[in-house]
């Protein structure tokens, strides 16, 4: 991991504030241009550091879901691609739920899982995601089942994210973690300005939320890398 990576996060963090300062300008067109450099930055970055273990599947699944991302941002730059979109972003959230399995000491068997507590545990994430769903249902169309796959995925990377407590050492927990929420809070945004009701500034809260979500990801599995526990 050497230290001449860095550049690529200088790529990635100069494209997330030239973005968002078009968003501020309502320039949506120089946005086709800065939008997409945003991932490509983090996508050199993890493959740079993770040069030495490429064929790794902890590897493989986390440089998938950045590269569906990215797929995701260019693809929702047109609205009528939405859809597509989604697809995307929820093979990213696949990949993520793989990567993070993988990402920690003993994940244990299912059969030893206790789920009335892992429930209780997760119950903040189901009540989010119910209360996003309630706005949005009556407005989804023939978008409602694509939209509750979507949910269901994402709330069980968010879920993932969360069981890797005491699971890998504490940075990389609470990077992963954070930014898998973050995730959450950036595409709960983007339902609830799509499908109940706009509200100001919502792309920068949008945006804002999602470069750091990747960001804290790719710095928690960077962390776990380094010292698993």
């Amino acid at each position: 991991m050497k230290d001449k990576n860095i550049v690529w996060l200088y790529l990635f963090l100069a494209a997330t504030l030239a973005d968002m300062a078009f968003l501020i300008e309502g320039n949506s067109g120089l946005r086709y241009y800065s939008k997409p450099l945003i991932l490509l930055g983090l996508i050199a970055y993890f493959y740079r550091i993770t040069r030495p273990i490429a064929s790794t599947l902890l590897t493989k699944s986390i440089l998938g879901a950045l590269v569906f991302s990215w797929i995701g941002d260019i693809l929702l730059l047109w609205p009528q691609l939405f859809v597509y979109g989604l697809g995307a972003f929820l093979m990213a959230h696949v990949c993520y739920i793989i990567g993070f399995r993988i990402a920690q000491q003993s994940p244990g068997r299912l059969e030893h899982v206790n789920f009335i507590k892992s429930f209780f545990f997760n119950l903040p994430i189901y009540l989010a995601a119910a209360l996003v769903y309630y706005l949005i249902h009556s407005n989804l169309g023939n978008l409602r089942i694509p939209v509750i796959a979507y949910i269901v995925v994402i709330v069980a990377m968010v879920a993932t994210a969360r069981e890797r407590f005491k699971k890998c050492n504490p940075a990389s927990f609470w990077q992963v973690f954070l930014g898998a929420s973050l995730f959450f809070v950036s595409d709960g945004a983007i339902a609830i300005s799509r499908f109940f009701a706009d509200f100001p500034e919502s792309g920068i809260v949008i945006m804002g939320t999602y470069a750091i979500a990747q960001l804290l990801i790719v710095m928690g599995i960077r962390s776990y890398l380094i010292n698993p526990r």
